[in-house]
């Protein structure tokens, strides 16, 4: 996703054997066959982040009460086409239309495909994928890191206002962020800041873009009581959860194997199955680790935790897929299991409310998935890391408040206490998920 990588796609033939280069036809054959596989990858791993939206949505969906569980589902819809549409008219010239070492990219709008080389009469493969599967797999990157505060902040956001940060944090903010490391900006060309596949840049992002949430929109109605005491709210669906979690790591293969960036050579399809073995034990000893953590925190195996410790493990090995060998992404995987049954119960002393838990698994986990990187990437340093972990963590954090701010100050984000008892179902779709439950229901 870097600018390292998107050069070594214009250079992909060069990796191509001497005897094939030789002849100009076959040089031309496969100059085709690597722009053709490096295209194919961005959108089959493209759709597979694109599911994630769907896994998000079950997850969430069992995370929250039967009483919100339509609006979470508008929700995430929703999100997921505001992001493309603001990642269309503004987003992506933002994230990858600024100079190299710079701050900020353009503020063009309309972003438009030019493939005119490839269509020529004398092809030009050259630039080593279609515009347009790279602009749909960095697409699907922006709605992950919506999907994130849409679960911290459920049951009582109002969905108009939520619908409009989303739209500010996919258009602008994601997209500035982004450029400073994936567009070649400040972070890459000065720190050689390093986030393979976003555990920064996506996660945290979210992950930053929820905590200002929760923090200025506050914790649901009832959830902590005077005395300190929290007051669990089972959400609907465990079942529907845990299959939410399933899609999402199905999901990530896609979106750590993707980052690779290229198919066109046996280097990049070797590199590629490794990054999905890693991703995989990676979320595996995240479930093992939280299992045995919560067994010991709170003698009992609680399914939430071992859900997040998937996506604990996931994120953690996120920003750096490729080089670990198999033992270090256990054991990175593991670290994050760990620290979201850690961060959870840290939380709600701090009456933070967080509905599904993303901020322990998604922010956390992506704060020490960016600072392990320098443990089996040699071209990272641990200082640098940490310049752009605090860099992204303060803008993010900052401009997220200021449109909290501003949309508190003017249309409101909080539901009402009777609109917030009552569900947001009733209350702002008029409509109810589960109806044949029917009003008063013990499941709401």
């Amino acid at each position: 996703m870097n600018s390292g990588k998107r050069a070594l796609l214009a250079g992909a033939v060069a990796a191509l054997p001497l005897g094939l280069l030789a002849s100009p036809a076959l040089a031309e054959v496969s100059d085709e066959s690597v722009y053709i596989f490096n295209t194919l990858s961005f959108l089959m791993c493209g759709f597979l982040v694109m599911f994630m939206a769907a896994g998000f949505a079950m997850l969430e969906s069992g995370m929250v009460r039967s009483k919100n569980v339509a609006t979470i589902c508008i929700k995430n819809i929703a999100l997921y086409s505001i992001a493309g549409l603001m990642f269309w008219l503004l987003g992506y010239d933002l994230m990858y239309g600024i100079d190299e070492g710079g701050f900020i990219g353009s503020f063009s709008l309309f972003w438009s495909a030019d493939d005119s080389a490839a269509l020529a009469e004398a092809a030009d493969f050259s630039g080593g994928y279609s515009a347009a599967s790279d602009w749909f797999f960095q697409m699907v990157f922006v709605a992950t890191a919506a999907s994130i505060v849409s679960g911290t902040v459920a049951e009582r956001v109002k969905l108009w206002p939520f619908l409009i940060f989303v739209a500010v944090l996919t258009g602008v903010i994601y997209p500035i962020q982004g450029s400073w490391e994936w567009g070649a900006g400040w972070l890459d060309a000065q720190f050689a800041f390093s986030d393979f596949a976003g555990s920064t840049l996506v996660h945290s992002t979210g992950g930053w873009a929820a905590l200002t949430g929760a923090l200025i929109i506050g914790a649901r109605k009832g959830k902590y009581g005077a005395d300190g005491r929290v007051n669990p709210m089972p959400g609907s669906s465990m079942p529907l959860a845990t299959l939410g979690v399933f899609i999402l790591w199905l999901g990530w293969f896609g979106f750590n194997g993707g980052s690779q960036l290229a198919l066109g050579s046996a280097a990049d399809a070797i590199a590629i199955s490794n990054i999905f073995v890693n991703t995989n034990v990676a979320a595996a000893a995240g479930v093992v680790a939280a299992m045995i953590a919560s067994q010991i925190m709170f003698k009992k195996v609680d399914l939430t935790m071992a859900l997040n410790g998937a996506i604990g493990g996931l994120v953690s090995i996120t920003a750096e897929p490729l080089a670990p060998g198999i033992g270090a992404a256990i054991l990175i995987g593991a670290v994050g299991g760990v620290l979201v049954v850690v961060a959870v119960p840290l939380l709600d002393k701090l009456k933070i409310d967080d509905v599904v838990g993303a901020i322990p698994a998604h922010l956390v986990c992506g704060i020490w998935g960016t600072m392990a990187v320098p443990i089996t990437n040699s071209d990272a340093s641990f200082g640098g890391q940490l310049v752009g972990v605090i860099a992204i963590g303060l803008f993010v954090s900052i401009a997220s408040a200021i449109v909290w701010f501003a949309l508190k100050a003017t249309v409101g984000v909080r539901a009402s206490e009777e609109d917030e008892e009552l569900g947001l179902d009733r209350a702002e779709l008029g409509m109810e998920a589960y109806p044949e439950f029917g009003r008063g229901s013990q499941f709401g």
